[in-house]
Order: structure tokens, then sequence, then C-alpha cells
């Protein structure tokens, strides 16, 4: 038995279609996996299911926007349509707004918390019954260096980020009876255009992450294909509730 084994597994990757997401899915797709693109850019999702299929792998696209309730539990109904079942969900998708604490708005607070937090919730509990299904289902979910550390620029980045850790150990002391593992994945600084986006507006951060890091680099969303593929696998059975650092060693660093 091959424990990395994920033929005939249906993975939906939220926000799959670039980063961190794209780095994921392809690695699940060497392993077998057939992979759900979920995003709102119809030409990356396009381009990323391109990229997949050269991996040798089944993928499609299907448009979601992680905001809306009723998008995601379509999301979740198209996958099971066009391929049968779900076995593995990656909640993915988020952004984030830099400013003081002071600077925002409500309605940037929400809407920070609701791309990254409340949409990680909606995308579980719409999955849920079909992961259950399976006997065998997958969540992982993505949460930030912001979910150890705070940050002046990332208050209502860090509240979702650290909401997602708690999350996930609710969720997997939930749904342990059904044979669901839930995990978060926490990455460091990985070169992504978010991150690109952060470098211009943040001065010094290129040069301050390349000094606490240990590795020595920034990370690239390929550093992310083998724990996506373990915790997506049997590899992972009595692995749940975990948060894993994928950071070249950042957060251990004095």
């Amino acid at each position: 038995m091959d424990l990395f084994d994920l033929s005939g597994r249906v993975a939906v990757v939220t926000g799959g279609n670039g980063g961190i997401g794209l780095g994921m899915a392809l690695g699940m797709a060497r392993a077998g996996a057939t992979i759900v693109v979920a995003g709102r850019d119809a030409a990356k999702s396009a381009d990323a299911v391109k990229q997949i299929e050269a991996a040798g792998a089944r993928a499609s696209a299907i448009a979601v926007d992680v905001l809306k309730e009723e998008s995601i539990r379509a999301m979740v109904a198209a996958t099971v349509k066009a391929h049968g079942r779900l076995d593995i969900l990656v909640n993915n998708a988020g952004m984030s707004i830099r400013k003081q604490p002071e600077a925002y708005t409500l309605a940037e607070w929400h809407t920070v918390l609701d791309s990254n937090l409340t949409s990680a919730f909606l995308c579980s509990h719409a999955a849920y019954p079909e992961l259950k299904k399976t006997g065998a289902g997958k969540i992982i979910n993505i949460g930030s260096m912001m979910s150890i550390f705070g940050a002046p620029f990332a208050t209502a980045y860090a509240a979702s980020k650290g909401g997602i850790v708690q999350m996930t150990k609710a969720m997997a002391t939930a749904w342990a009876k059904d044979n669901i593992q839930v995990n978060a994945i926490l990455p460091g600084w990985i070169d992504t255009a978010l991150t690109r986006r952060a470098r211009e507006q943040i001065d010094g951060l290129h040069d301050n992450v390349l000094k606490r890091t240990p590795a020595g680099r920034w990370g690239v969303p390929d550093d992310f294909a083998g724990i996506a593929v373990f915790l997506a696998a049997k590899a992972s059975d009595f692995v749940t509730g975990a948060a894993i650092t994928v950071d070249g060693g950042y957060s251990v660093s004095a």
C-alpha cells in the first residue's frame, strides 16, 4: 500500500489558480488526485488546469465567490456532479488589507475576516456531508506566520489567520468520529503575488525575511507540494488538529 497515493481521490482547492494553492494542487495532481481549481479569475483557472493536466492528472475549473454561501454550495455540488465525489478540501483563498489598526474601516475588517476565515468555515460546512460519505475525508486550512506573530500592518489578517488555527482544532475534534482529518498549514514568507505587494508596501521586508530565515531564501509555491500530499493522503490518517509551519525555519529563528 502506497501511503502517499491519491489515485481516485478528488480535491477542491480554493484559490488554486496561483501561488501556494497551485503549488499544492500540482503536488496532489502528481500523486494521482483529480483537481478542481476553484477561483474567481476564469483565465487564471483555465491556465492552472492546463498546468495540472500537463502533470498527468485530471482537472477542471469551477468559478466560486467565497464571500457568498450560495456560490460555495454550488461549487461543492458542481464538483460532485462532475467527478462523483469529494475527498479533499483545501481552504486556500485569502487576501489582506495592510493598514495600521486605527486606519481600518469596519467594512475593510469584515472583508478580510470574511475572505480568509468565514469562507473557510462555509467551504468546510458545505463539503462536510460529501467528505463524510467517503469515510476518509481531509480538510487542509491555510494559516500564516500571522497565526503565530503579530504585525502592525496586519491586524485583520492576523485575526483571521489566528482564527484558522483555532477553527482547525475545533473541527478536528468534531469530525474525528467521521474519519475526517482537519489540519492547517502555516506558510512563512513565500514569493507570491500577495507578498510581492507586501514588499512594495513595507520597507526592508525582503532583506529582513532573508536575515531571519535559516534556509536563507524566500519560499516558493513548489515548497507546498509535499505537505499537501502528506495531509491529503493516508499517511496522515492519525494527524488531526495540527498547525504545521512551512517556513524555512523562520518561526523558530531568534
